[in-house]
């Protein structure tokens, strides 16, 4: 169950102010602590588990949102104007979330963020729950690509190993293709997370070469071009080209 909040319903000011400026000075204002404390002590449940959406908290992970959905309740502060009187936070706030290193107005959309997140891992909100268990960042790396039909669209076709009907070899073939989008677009997680000594293994041969970019028009499916690094004489005109793919 979802329920939405109005600060101002419980803060005891006449004119039902939530905010005051900064002691020591300097722009915005500071959310004051008696509506927040009032308003959190009359939410929380036992067992409630309080989030500061906020740029100063750790990031929104997979693992993170996995962690949190294990609670019976997640009563979520959206963060706003300069921020949160400290001691509110030191108080009532069992964790401080950020969903990356940028700053926005406010934190509804942050918690909004966190909510979807959190969501997938409650059973009967994913229709197909094992399309959860394969999504992007479970085993520490990036998705697999994905096809549908038809089999060959505008030149391009679906790799003829998802067409061959070996289950094996396509899960083969999604892991080397996870390992290398991952080495792509988010080479840190090679280096966080691997599931076992083979699967380390692999990255590191993956994370030893380096992956070029694709000449226009060509097919997304196929890989280009890997070179190895090596400095030797033999390969350092071919090198030079390459460059300029």
């Amino acid at each position: 169950m979802l329920n939405v909040h109005n600060l101002r319903d419980y803060s005891t000011d006449k004119n039902r102010c939530v905010d005051d400026v900064a002691y020591g000075g300097g722009g915005g204002m500071v959310f004051s602590p008696q509506p927040l404390v009032t308003a959190i002590r009359a939410i929380r449940k036992p067992g409630g588990h309080v989030v500061l959406l906020s740029p100063s908290g750790v990031k929104l992970t997979h693992k993170k949102a996995e962690e949190l959905s294990r609670f019976n309740q997640l009563v979520l502060i959206c963060g706003r104007y300069e921020g949160v009187d400290q001691r509110v936070i030191d108080s009532e706030v069992d964790e401080e979330i950020s969903i990356g290193d940028f700053v926005l107005t406010g934190g509804e959309i942050p918690a909004m963020i966190l909510i979807e997140t959190v969501s997938r891992f409650i059973p009967g909100v994913v229709g197909n729950q094992d399309s959860a268990k394969n999504d992007s960042f479970v085993n520490g790396l990036l998705e697999y690509p994905h096809y549908t039909r038809p089999a060959v669209f505008e030149g391009a076709k679906v790799p003829d190993v998802l067409l061959s009907g070996d289950h094996k070899e396509i899960v083969n073939w999604r892991r080397e293709e996870a390992l290398k989008k991952t080495m792509r677009n988010r080479p840190e997680l090679l280096t966080r997370h691997c599931e076992d000594a083979r699967h380390c293994e692999r990255s590191e041969a993956i994370s030893s070469q380096r992956l070029l970019r694709r000449p226009f028009g060509s097919p997304r499916n196929d890989v280009v071009a890997t070179l190895p690094r090596n400095d030797d004489n033999r390969h350092s005109e071919r090198s030079e080209e390459s460059k300029d793919v």
